[in-house]
């Protein structure tokens, strides 16, 4: 088992984009490393909160995004898709913001029923390919190439080239970190790759061909930065190089899960 740091991180909100700022949070998943946990705040004309982070997180992630903008001055919250890490906090940020209008869809509000009514009247559809103005630039709604949830649609800036691409680009990092520079290329290349495989494991039925026009559409917008909920944000060659790895995800073998061997293995290791 590699050694991690494995306490909850929680860090200062960063910069990625003008006015785009990360709301990040890590923890540890041993063996592999940490895993970022992220949200983004984008600070315009019209402040829009993307995602909503997780319960676990609560009180730290209101205090972080309340940093950045004033809980009044939100007009628009988008929920990229109903996980818990990504909706953990919808309803106390709609209660804080009440300027605020929800940018989701019709399913993540009926698979959120089971837990909470989302209010409807709050609401703005907001489907894949949908265009909305928020006073200073313009969102696309884009289905990221890589994803585990139905509903998930990820956010491009036109303005900024920021990209707000959900779950894809998910990888471990040995400590928390801004961005993926200070990782060597075979720890970002083993990194990609099983960050893929975890959350789309049904890359191996995949038609390639499909797959790569998609990728392909994606990586043909501007796209300057990519913040990833599960990933320090990404730029540069490294942006290309993740892209490259994207186009692989069909032909890659499947990740081999844990096993309860595994488990028992690292339950008889005392802890340090």
């Amino acid at each position: 088992m590699s050694t991690v740091d494995t306490s909850p991180s929680v860090t200062a909100p960063y910069l990625v984009a003008d006015e785009t700022f990360v709301i990040p949070w890590s923890l540890e998943a041993p063996p592999v490393g940490r895993f970022s946990m992220n949200s983004m705040v984008i600070r315009g004309a019209e402040p829009v909160i993307v995602d909503t982070g997780s319960p676990a997180n609560r009180d730290a992630w209101l205090a972080s995004v309340f940093s950045v903008v004033e809980p009044e001055d939100v007009r628009w919250v988008f929920l990229s898709h109903d996980d818990r890490d990504h909706s953990g906090n919808l309803l106390a940020v709609l209660d804080a913001c009440p300027n605020a209008t929800l940018l989701t869809n019709w399913f993540s509000i009926g698979r959120m029923a089971d837990e909470w009514m989302t209010p409807v009247p709050r609401c703005r559809f907001l489907n894949e390919g949908d265009r909305i103005d928020v006073g200073d630039r313009t969102l696309v709604a884009v289905r990221p190439p890589v994803y585990d949830n139905p509903t998930t649609r990820g956010l491009f800036d036109t303005r900024t080239g920021a990209f707000w691409a959900v779950d894809t680009f998910a990888t471990p990092v040995p400590v928390a970190m801004e961005r993926l520079d200070d990782l060597d290329d075979d720890a970002f290349v083993d990194g990609q790759r099983l960050g893929a495989k975890l959350i789309a494991p049904w890359h191996e039925w995949l038609d390639e061909q499909r797959f790569v026009r998609h990728v392909e559409a994606v990586r043909s917008l501007p796209i300057s930065v990519a913040a990833s909920a599960h990933a320090p944000a990404i730029g540069g060659t490294q942006l290309d190089r993740a892209f490259d790895l994207l186009r692989e995800l069909p032909s890659a073998a499947p990740w081999s899960p844990f096993t309860q061997d595994d488990l028992e293995l690292w339950l008889s290791v005392p802890p340090h």
